[in-house]
């Protein structure tokens, strides 16, 4: 069951406490603190190996609480010591930090693991009766295993003065949120749905309390106009109201579906008067005020003291907004002078509910620490997962990694000559000749060295069993380029060795999750450079460890088929809680079509094929007036049938209107290609765009803005080397490659492409699917059950079963 949340108790972690209290000063991300934490992930096992060398006398990862009344409510402090030592001359706390660089570098310990293991000090010595107490940091090399240790002896009255001192810049933080969570919860106990519920809505929203409740995940597939976000947001919130969770994370893919839970948040605000107040995180490089970012007291003029400035612009927002949208971030960090994004983060920790991108919660670099620590349960949390058929791939990005030879030897040459970086250049050659050494074994096929190479499409890669001793190379040189990059804040071409940091940090956090469920695998680059990749085939267990960390997750999706897929990817759970939503919408106003007599087949593409598809194109779009969208397999695809309409226009016999998506648009031509939608016409319109790509999801052209979608193909994913890796995985382990990286991806991408059609119950709109594949039983077996039947056609008989569905329904005005 979910944990209820105790209404007169604010909770914080000891991690949390004393990173807001200490901060000051300047923002400045030339310091390379982050592989700090990036070393708790890589050195966990180290810090279990050091905890056992301890002996009898050393008690591991001991939990602590501290209570401390205020006013009516209780402040509880929680956390857990690495170690505690009891020995006949007193009692330690051991606060093990396992870390990439030299400790003997370092000449003090870092104030914020010192106030860490300080208040685990206070909290052990208040409750033992301690008159007094050691406070010790061990600092542990990850490579080489060398141990620094930095103690002292505390008496109980100066740790109790300090933790005093803790406790009083927090306290008026604590009770802002004392205060208004007992406004909110006595606001959700009575808030009600804004609308009347559609059709399959009511039970939909009753499925995701019960999981919520239960503390169960839920996977939703439903259909478009359900109003799913409404359906998810409105019972998890009454849940809440209930106990059952503390923080509300909404996540998406894509920035307009963020700006529908914003949204969905402000009509339950407007309608029901709820008081509720959320955040949207935005990407660091949409909100700088800088043209690149560059985080420090030098480039930026809000970095410098910003941490002077940012609590008490956090305390005016809150106290103020609501709805804390992108916008209102920008507006208040330019009254304050702080860094929009930081600031963002920051008031993050004030709200009840976050709306995101999927990297905050699940990828290992990105994720907000403040709430996901290793090892450490922060809070009580509810995740929603918007269009979660997105997770699968992006999840296989965030937790794959690779390094690239020819950037160790840019960064070599970069560093070679300067002041203090002949060891780090020395190691970075070490890490070249690495690489150099898989590079030539590369197409030798040295099977019995667990090297395998293979071909694909004339695309070579080969498979390696381990990379175990570039990792241990790349581990050394990890150390020695962190104290450089820390000593050195400035020096030509800083910033291409910076993206060198962050790759290798990400490659050695990667291989230190190594599993079953990776494939290593080298690759000369079209550029000739030479790559190894760790891939991630199965996110399931990197995913779930995520999952673990809120009470309860729900993930919904028009696309979510089949279910199966994305639990055994999502979750690794097949017994998890799964909805089919009802349709609200009837079918008598859809058709679909399947064409018998036209193939996107790479082995029958040719002139008579995009021919035959012109011809289905002219008579769809020509039957009824109105716009339409198009879908091909790739750009090159769309270019040989638009030559094909070109042509024709030319000889007059074209009878619509039409554009083409590109590549790489901007935002100014995105916005614009959307505008010719709402253009008032004499003849049919038609967007030509690219399957999978920024215009088949997400995009909202109610009505009469779009009475039909035309899907060339079957969305198959291209034939490439990790595509193919992939296939050969899952043949592997279950049998089922195809499926899992061609055929279910590309369904996928057909039913997002198809949903762009039907969006309200007004809609009338038709689906054309213009491959045969479409009618095998398997891709039959694909379609979403709201589609209800489907109509075969061929060329000859398309033009009488679009009229007998158009003329069901009244002839609309001239556009």
């Amino acid at each position: 069951m979910a944990q209820r949340e105790a209404l007169s108790q604010v909770r914080i972690s000891v991690r949390n406490l004393v990173e807001f209290v200490m901060r000051s000063g300047d923002l400045d991300d030339r310091r390379m603190a982050g592989a700090k934490k990036e070393a708790m992930q890589a050195g966990s096992r180290l810090h279990r190996k050091i905890q056992r060398r301890m002996g009898s006398d050393y008690q591991a990862e001991v939990s602590l609480k501290h209570t401390v009344k205020e006013d009516s409510f209780e402040l509880l402090i929680e956390g857990r010591a690495d170690g505690i030592i009891t020995e006949p001359g007193g009692v330690t706390i051991d606060e093990i930090k396992c870390i990439y660089m030299d400790p003997g570098r370092l000449e003090e310990p870092d104030p914020v693991h010192m106030a860490q293991a300080l208040c685990y000090g206070t909290i052990y010595a208040v409750h033992h009766d301690l008159e007094e107490i050691g406070i010790q940091l061990t600092y542990c090399n990850i490579e080489t295993e060398e141990i620094r240790r930095f103690k002292e002896v505390k008496t109980r009255e100066e740790v109790e003065d300090w933790f005093k001192g803790l406790i009083h810049e927090y306290v008026k933080w604590a009770r802002y949120l004392y205060h208004h969570r007992m406004r909110r919860q006595e606001c959700l106990k009575t808030l009600q749905f804004p609308y009347a519920y559609r059709e399959g809505q009511k039970e939909l929203a009753a499925c995701v309390y019960r999981s919520v409740a239960e503390g169960r995940n839920l996977y939703i597939q439903a259909p478009t106009g359900v109003g799913k976000t409404l359906s998810t947001v409105f019972p998890s919130l009454k849940a809440m109201g209930e106990g059952y969770g503390e923080k509300l994370f909404y996540l998406t893919a894509r920035t307009i579906t963020r700006s529908v839970a914003e949204e969905a948040f402000d009509i339950l605000r407007g309608e029901k008067e709820l008081y509720f107040n959320t955040v949207t995180i935005t990407a660091k490089e949409k909100l700088c005020v800088l043209e690149k970012p560059s985080c420090n007291p030098y480039d930026c003029p809000r970095a410098k003291g910003h941490f002077d400035r940012v609590n008490d612009a956090v305390y005016e927002i809150i106290h103020e907004e609501e709805g804390i949208t992108r916008e209102k971030v920008l507006r208040y960090a330019e009254r304050f002078q702080v860094c929009p994004f930081e600031f963002c983060l920051d008031i993050s920790s004030w709200t009840d509910g976050i709306i995101c991108d999927y990297n905050y919660v699940f990828d290992p670099n990105v994720r907000l620490k403040r709430y996901f620590a290793e090892g450490e349960q922060t809070g009580s949390y509810l995740f929603l997962v918007d269009e979660a058929h997105n997770l699968v791939p992006r999840a296989r990005e965030m937790y794959s990694a690779a390094v690239v030879k020819e950037d160790l030897l840019l960064a070599k040459r970069i560093l070679k000559g300067l002041p203090g970086a002949a060891k780090t250049v020395s190691l970075l050659d070490a890490c070249n000749k690495r690489m150099l050494e898989l590079k030539r074994a590369y197409g030798t096929g040295k099977e019995e060295e667990g090297i395998s190479h293979r071909r694909v499409l004339g695309a070579d890669y080969e498979l390696l069993g381990d990379v175990k001793l570039l990792a241990l190379e790349l581990m050394a040189m990890f150390g020695e380029l962190e104290a450089f990059m820390n000593e050195n804040g400035e020096f030509t071409d800083r910033d291409l060795v910076l993206e060198l940091y962050f790759k290798v940090r990400d490659f050695l956090n990667i291989h230190d999750r190594l599993d079953d469920r990776y494939r290593i695998y080298a690759r000369l680059l079209e550029d000739g450079s030479f790559m190894v990749k760790l891939m991630c085939m199965d996110p399931s267990e990197c995913l779930r460890r995520c999952l673990d960390q809120s009470e309860s997750t729900v993930f919904f999706s028009a696309t979510l088929l089949p279910v199966q897929y994305y639990k055994e990817l999502l979750s690794g759970d097949p017994q998890e809680y799964a909805v089919y939503a009802k349709s609200p919408f009837s079918p008598e106003n859809r058709l679909v079509l399947a064409a018998s007599d036209v193939s996107s087949r790479y082995s029958r593409r040719g002139r008579s094929q995009y021919e035959r598809i012109a011809d289905y194109l002219e008579v769809i779009i020509r039957e009824r007036k109105g716009n339409y969208m198009v879908f091909f397999p790739s750009y090159q695809f769309q270019e040989q049938v638009e030559a094909i309409l070109l042509e024709r226009e030319r000889t007059g016999s074209l009878g619509f209107d039409r554009i083409c998506q590109s590549n790489r648009m901007t935002e100014e031509e995105r916005e614009a290609f959307l505008e010719q939608f709402e253009a008032k016409r004499s003849r049919s319109f038609a967007a030509l765009c690219v399957m999978g790509g920024i215009f088949s999801e997400g995009i909202d052209l109610k009505e009469e803005r779009l009475i039909g979608a035309v899907i060339v193909g079957t969305g198959l994913p291209q034939v490439n080397t990790e595509q193919e890796i992939l296939k050969e995985y899952f043949d592997e382990r279950e049998g089922n490659g195809f499926d899992y990286a061609y055929q279910y991806p590309g369904m996928n991408k057909v039913m997002q492409a198809a949903g762009r059609v039907i969006r309200t119950v007004n809609d009338k709109g038709v689906i054309a699917l213009l491959d045969d594949r479409f009618l095998r039983p398997e891709y039959v077996a694909l379609f979403p059950r709201e589609w209800g039947t489907y109509t075969v056609v061929n060329r000859g008989n398309v033009s009488q079963a679009l009229r007998e569905f158009w003329e069901k329904f009244p002839r609309q005005e001239e556009m």
